[in-house]
């Protein structure tokens, strides 16, 4: 099979063939068919969370496919299944982490789900059954980028009708924090990006205002916009310092900010102002919206069935696996590019 392999920090992943390894408990063989690529990914290839001694290996974490083989005690799916590759845990096994080999007998580790190869050895708990009129895109969508955005307004920040929200970046996740908001009748809901083509797509997403970061005072815009007590929920997908610090502020008493992006290991937030006056305020980091897959999958996906969820608009680009590197250069520029990127294995 061929697969994106990670081998050096800040440098293109490689396109190889590796061996399919033999199942053992608990594992099950893939064909991927689509995958999303997600910010975590980009980390990943600076050297941010991950260590050098995993390299070689391979990469991602939200997939469509489906089901070849299954080894020794899996029960939760059959051969033919057409299922979500998710990273959080679902039902099932937790099974050894695969390793592949190259055909010159070299060791390429993986993690318990990876997407960027056309056939993966996946951990029982990282698939979800899902019908097989669900396209396959769609089924990698709810991997991460929709089923993280979501669980962030229902879970996390636990967003009620009428209350303000302010999403700093209108990237894949970004927009599907937008897209709930709109869902549970946030107002207003605000986008804020760098990029106008972003924040038009914010708007179509359910933004009820959007402010260009690059060319407009964030403080002085979400004033004019809800006035001088600050938002309800203040969510950040960057990770950037400076951004977490005026969220932080522009925060209302008794609100929430939220950190879907964290800080470098190296990096630190000054929070003086909201340490001291505002006690009531919770700064809390995102786990994942604290999404169930064997529940959250199927409620989502009856939303889009049912036209209510917009997900085919968010697939703005395709590519093939070899051209892997392309697709990740035009999401690092952030310009000219909005929505989600999907690698499509055919």
């Amino acid at each position: 099979m061929k697969a994106a392999i990670l081998t050096q920090f800040n440098k293109p992943l490689l396109i190889e063939e590796l061996k399919i390894p033999k199942l053992k408990c608990g594992q099950v063989l893939v064909k991927v068919h689509s995958s999303g690529i997600c910010g975590a990914q980009l980390n990943q290839i600076q050297g941010i969370k991950l260590k050098k001694e995993f390299l070689p290996c391979l990469m991602g974490h939200e997939g469509g496919a489906e089901v070849i083989d299954i080894g020794d005690g899996v029960t939760t799916v059959k051969i033919g299944d057409r299922v979500v590759m998710h990273w959080k845990e679902g039902k099932g096994i937790q099974s050894d982490f695969p390793v592949y080999m190259t055909p010159d007998g070299k060791k390429v580790g993986a993690g318990l789900i990876t997407t960027f190869n056309e056939y993966s050895v996946v951990s029982e708990n990282k698939i979800t059954k899902v019908g097989n009129d669900i396209p396959f895109e769609i089924a990698a969508l709810m991997g991460c980028s929709v089923t993280t955005g979501l669980g962030i307004i229902n879970n996390e920040a636990k967003l009620k009708i009428g209350q303000s929200v302010a999403v700093i970046g209108a990237g894949g996740v970004g927009l599907n924090i937008i897209q709930g908001a709109s869902l549970v009748s946030g107002y207003p809901i605000i986008g804020i990006d760098l990029y106008d083509d972003k924040l038009e797509m914010a708007k179509e997403f359910g933004a009820t205002n959007v402010i260009n970061s690059n060319t407009q005072n964030v403080r002085e815009e979400i004033k004019n916009i809800i006035g001088s007590s600050g938002m309800d929920i203040f969510i950040d997908t960057t990770g950037k310092p400076n951004l977490i610090e005026m969220a932080c502020d522009l925060t209302v008493g008794g609100g929430k900010t939220i950190m879907v992006g964290q800080p470098k290991v190296d990096e630190h937030l000054t929070l003086h102002k909201f340490l001291h006056h505002f006690k009531s305020k919770v700064l809390m980091d995102s786990n994942g919206g604290l999404v169930n897959p064997d529940i959250d999958i199927k409620r989502y996906l009856n939303l889009y069935t049912d036209g209510k969820l917009k997900l085919d608009k968010l697939i703005t680009k395709r590519f093939e696996l070899p051209l892997i590197n392309e697709a990740l250069d035009i999401i690092r520029a952030g310009r000219g590019f909005s929505g989600r990127c999907m690698i499509n294995m055919e």
